[in-house]
């Protein structure tokens, strides 16, 4: 768009029973005929005894190794959407790698969404590939619908979709400004909505929304860019509230500046400009996001961290 785990099974080993020669030697002992047979007697009783203590020690260990043996537990589902390429792309690889089961949305990009697939197939994981507009909510039902039905639940959603139509307010039309909201804002609801609901009644799941720092800190020529992304920001804090008693957790990240196919293409001037407003005076790239967003999804360590707004950006916003 799981790490499996071994089960160990032990039995008692190394324990022999006292054999019949040994046994009797006792009794050849020239005693009178009582004091014989009850040496014989307390000699078995004795054996008897310690085989027995033996064997309770033996199951106590296994018992010990069995309860520290790991449960076996599912791959985690993870739905990516906006996953054909950049950050999108990454993420999915990421997640795959790490065992999940990834499905791989785009609106458009089929071929590319069918080639991510492949890459997670190829190093061992499982993908499939969804086609539909986030924007839509028939298409979202249907998406959740795909996963659910491919591989019984969702555990994770990453919701990364987004489009650009730039231009300064004065000149920015009416469609420019609806369709970046639309997809960027709308999407994100509609996909969580979707999603919470399965994660709900199992009162488990993670939510990471791929924001941007221009939702932070605003951006000439992005009027609605920024308005859709501020949003998110804000709709990410607030139902990271409403699920929290139901163990969702809800993060957003907010990318800076990271390397793309758009950027390559920009002249060296406008690089120098942009790059000047970075401390660290380059690009991020879309691995290292992808490295945040894998950890705010599958890490233990990330269980106790909801409501936040995650800056990526190489120390542009501080």
């Amino acid at each position: 768009m799981a790490s499996g785990s071994a089960i160990m099974s032990l039995k008692p080993s190394g324990i022999t029973k006292p054999d019949k020669y040994s046994l009797n030697k006792i009794s050849h002992f020239r005693q009178p005929f009582l004091l014989k047979n009850y040496s014989n007697l307390q000699c078995r009783s004795n054996c008897k005894n310690s085989f027995s203590s033996v064997v309770k020690a033996q199951a106590v260990t296994v018992k010990q190794v069995a309860a520290q043996v790991p449960p076996k537990t599912e791959a985690p589902v993870v739905i990516v959407t906006g996953a054909s390429r950049g950050i999108g792309k990454a993420i999915s690889l990421a997640l795959g790698k790490a065992g999940c089961k990834v499905l791989v949305n785009y609106a458009r990009s089929s071929k590319e969404a069918e080639e991510v697939c492949k890459e997670i197939e190829a190093g061992g994981g499982q993908a499939l590939s969804f086609g539909g507009d986030v924007s839509k909510e028939a298409d979202v039902e249907a998406m959740i619908k795909t996963a659910v039905d491919a591989w019984g639940t969702v555990d994770v959603l990453i919701n990364n979709a987004g489009i650009t139509r730039d231009g300064l307010l004065m000149r920015m039309t009416i469609k420019q400004w609806q369709d970046v909201i639309d997809l960027n804002l709308t999407g994100v609801y509609l996909c969580t909505q979707a999603a919470a609901k399965i994660m709900m009644k199992k009162k488990k799941g993670k939510i990471i929304n791929i924001a941007s720092v221009v939702g932070l800190v605003g951006n000439f020529g992005q009027a609605n860019y920024s308005a859709a992304k501020a949003g998110v920001i804000g709709l990410t804090k607030t139902v990271a509230k409403e699920y929290a008693s139901r163990n969702i957790n809800v993060n957003a990240v907010a990318p800076g500046f990271i390397a793309s196919d758009m950027t390559a293409e920009l002249g060296d001037d406008i690089e120098k400009k942009i790059l000047g407003q970075v401390p660290l005076g380059r690009y991020g790239q879309p691995e290292e996001v992808a490295g945040l967003v894998e950890f705010l999804a599958i890490n233990p360590a990330a269980n106790y961290i909801t409501g936040q707004v995650l800056t990526i950006d190489g120390g542009m916003v501080m």
